[in-house]
């Protein structure tokens, strides 16, 4: 059988699945199949980061009949559970990429969780007390794991496309939307560094809420905030965002 000479990807994230939510996405993910080659969720898999909620999910997953790719957000670590959140959705057939790569239909996904920092002229600097450096310095290990995630897809696999899935935003133009004073905890402009030296396709990510859906870098990759209540303003019954590569 011929390969496809063009793949869909579709993306979601801030799904925050909860434990009553039995039954509410297996619709929603059974659409997204008949659609795309490939579903990303990018963060926010679950509410309050219970292993209980991820079980629901990977029940709800199984009418997805695509491969699923995911990485995990800032609800997903509220408990600290987020090993046994990622134990389980492998277990049930979703990769969760933590500074990790994985190829599929010829494309390469390499993902994180990313983090905070603010963005620009105003992204925190390592300077002050401990905890400042601490805080900046996580921004700093979460591009590195994306930097090194990718570059072993370059390395194995010259040429290839490459999409990289974040949850935090790399770029400030998709969470301008939410508060000025929280941009900071909305992302870091060190995300994007690796999305230009990498020469990334496209990037994806969610947590901005109220933010905007694209975005470019200052090195022109496309940004898309795929937080489900950005999605949601499109009207559509199950919304998601397209991208064909």
């Amino acid at each position: 059988m011929a390969k496809k000479t063009k793949i869909n990807i579709a993306a979601i994230a801030d799904i925050h699945t909860r434990i009553g939510d039995k039954g509410r996405w297996a619709d929603y993910f059974s659409h997204i199949s008949k659609k795309a080659d490939i579903l990303l969720i990018c963060g926010d898999l679950t509410d309050t980061g219970d292993e209980e909620e991820a079980q629901v999910l990977a029940e709800e997953l199984k009418s997805c009949t695509i491969p699923v790719i995911g990485v995990l957000g800032n609800h997903d670590y509220e408990k600290g559970r987020q090993k046994l959140i990622r134990q389980v959705l492998h277990e049930n057939s979703m990769t969760i990429l933590d500074g990790e790569a994985i190829v599929i239909e010829d494309i390469g996904f390499a993902g994180t969780k990313g983090f905070g920092g603010g963005f620009d002229k105003y992204m925190l600097s390592m300077f002050g007390e401990d905890a400042m450096k601490n805080y900046v310095q996580e921004a700093v290990d979460q591009s590195l794991l994306l930097d090194r995630a990718l570059a072993r897809l370059e390395q194995d696999n010259p040429g290839i496309v490459k999409i990289a899935l974040l949850h935090y935003a790399p770029i400030k133009e998709t969470v301008i939307g939410e508060p000025e004073q929280i941009f900071p905890f909305l992302g870091s402009s060190r995300l994007a560094d690796p999305l230009h030296r990498r020469k990334v396709y496209a990037a994806f990510h969610g947590h901005a809420h109220a933010g905007q859906l694209n975005g470019v870098t200052s090195g022109g990759v496309r940004v898309f905030n795929v937080a489900l209540p950005i999605l949601k303003k499109s009207g559509q019954k199950f919304p998601f965002q397209l991208l064909e590569v």
